[in-house]
């Protein structure tokens, strides 16, 4: 599997899907400059977006972490036979991703913490599998983390309206609520410290519970963003939000904020959609930002 060493922590790249999100970046990003795609299409081209067909590309994938004894991982994907009526590029997925789970050596039962940095629809669809007609807990000796903004932001009984409208109908109630009733859910705020080598943090503006995950390790940063990041123009054109921001103002000024702090201590970014190399180390462009190098996982195809 294809995996680094960042301090006394092993990070790994498990892939649930990499392709097409079936949109073009006028409607992913509607407020990216006018010809940044086609200024920075070289490097863009082909790994983060289609030359051929316009659509960005987009790589879903898990974070697994190894540190100080416990195996951890960090978003879960879509998920397999989740009915996502509003979703169709991720209505009744059926991919291979816990058997890619299992090539990087570890079984469902092996995981001891998951970390959902926002609950969106492919970030906890792997929570739970279909047992039957029922959704139960994939990782049943997990404590799943959730930020309590976003689980009561999400919770079909406070009754509120996301920018998703219904894009994100039935998530809670099949990869959330079954995690929470089976008393796996640890709802947190403010920040949450796992180990001396990775601390939670609330990060909001692309959902109200929106959270990084800090890794600090023998001198190694890395920086787990979620989706504060979806595709490498927003890090040369950081104003730049998706259209799935709940506060636009509030995600522009995180992303300012956190790709300031990596450029300042030579930390690794590593957003939860990018394809090629997985993630990038930044440096200070003016007010904005630019790809110093990129990470060290091979391109994903």
């Amino acid at each position: 599997m294809d995996q680094i060493e960042l301090g006394d922590v092993t990070v790994t790249r498990v892939k649930e899907y990499y392709g097409s999100v079936e949109m073009g970046p006028a409607d992913f990003f509607p407020g990216s400059p006018d010809d940044a795609w086609d200024e920075h299409q070289s490097w863009l081209a082909p790994d983060f977006l289609d030359a051929g067909t316009g659509e960005c590309r987009s790589a879903i994938q898990t974070w697994l972490l190894r540190s100080e004894g416990r195996t951890i991982l960090v978003d879960t994907g879509v998920g397999n036979h989740k009915d996502r009526p509003y979703a169709p590029v991720w209505n009744r997925l059926y991919t291979n991703y816990l058997d890619n789970l299992a090539a990087a050596g570890v079984r469902p039962e092996d995981v001891d913490i998951v970390v959902n940095t926002h609950l969106h629809i492919d970030h906890v669809g792997w929570n739970t599998y279909l047992d039957g007609r029922t959704w139960v807990p994939t990782f049943p000796n997990a404590q799943y983390l959730m930020t309590r903004q976003d689980f009561d932001f999400w919770n079909p009984a406070d009754n509120h309206e996301p920018v998703l409208g219904r894009g994100n109908q039935n998530v809670f109630e099949d990869s959330v609520a079954p995690v929470h009733e089976a008393g796996l859910a640890h709802l947190w705020d403010g920040s949450y410290r796992i180990d001396r080598n990775l601390r939670l943090d609330l990060a909001p503006g692309h959902t109200p519970g929106s959270s990084v995950l800090t890794l600090e390790s023998a001198g190694d940063r890395a920086l787990f963003v979620g989706d504060l990041v979806h595709t490498p123009l927003q890090l040369v054109e950081p104003e730049t939000n998706s259209c799935f921001c709940e506060d636009p103002a509030e995600s522009r000024a995180t992303r300012h904020k956190l790709l300031g702090r990596a450029a300042e201590d030579n930390t690794l970014v590593f957003p939860a959609h990018f394809g090629g190399h997985g993630g990038a180390v930044v440096e200070r462009d003016g007010s904005r930002f630019a790809i110093k190098e990129w990470a060290g996982f091979s391109r994903i195809a």
